[in-house]
C-alpha cells in the first residue's frame, strides 16, 4: 500500500514474543488463573483462559469425571435436612478442583479438617474457594463440576 505524500511512516510494531505467551500459559496452568497479563518494554501481553462469549471454565475432554457413588436413602430423601449438609454460600459457578481437568479438591469418602477447601465458587470472575465447616467425611457430593449454584443450595454432606 503506498504512503500519502508528506505522511510519516507507521512505527514498525514490536514482534510477538510467543516464547513469552506460552510460559504465561503454563503459569496459568499451574496456578489455576484465569488470566495474567505482563508488560515490558512498553509492550503489554495478556493471556487468558477464556473468550467474549465467557461462560465458566472450559472442561478438559480428557478430564476424569466424577463417578456417582451409591447414596443411602436417609440422605437421598432430602439432603436438606441432614445435620451435615453444606450448602452455598453464594450464587455462582461451583468448580470441584482447582482449574479444569485438575485433581477434585474432594471425593466421596474423603477425610477432610475444618477450614480444608471443599469446592471453588465462581461469582462475578472472582474464585471462592469455601473452606471446610467442620471436620469430617464426604458423604456425598450433591453439584457437578461447573455447575451453576444458588444462595443455600446443597453442595455436600460431611459426617
Amino acid at each position: 500500500m503506498a504512503r500519502k505524500p508528506g505522511s510519516t511512516p507507521p512505527a514498525p510494531s514490536p514482534a510477538v514474543d510467543h516464547d513469552v505467551i506460552r510460559e504465561l500459559a503454563k503459569l496459568l496452568d499451574e496456578t489455576g488463573l484465569n488470566e495474567i497479563e505482563f508488560e515490558r518494554d512498553g509492550v503489554s501481553i495478556r493471556v487468558a483462559r477464556h473468550s467474549a462469549g465467557y461462560t465458566g471454565r472450559m472442561r478438559s475432554v480428557d478430564a476424569p469425571l466424577a463417578v456417582p457413588m451409591p447414596v443411602p436413602p436417609a440422605i437421598a430423601a432430602d439432603p436438606r435436612q441432614h445435620p451435615g449438609l453444606v450448602a452455598s454460600p453464594m450464587v455462582g459457578t461451583a468448580y470441584l478442583g482447582a482449574a479444569p481437568g485438575a485433581r477434585p479438591f474432594i471425593e466421596v469418602g474423603s477425610q477432610v479438617k475444618a477450614g480444608e477447601t471443599l469446592i471453588i465458587i465462581e461469582a462475578m470472575k472472582t474464585m471462592n474457594q469455601i473452606p471446610a465447616p467442620r471436620s469430617g467425611t464426604v458423604l456425598q457430593v450433591l453439584v457437578e463440576d461447573g455447575q451453576p449454584v444458588e444462595y443455600g443450595e446443597p453442595l455436600m454432606i460431611i459426617e
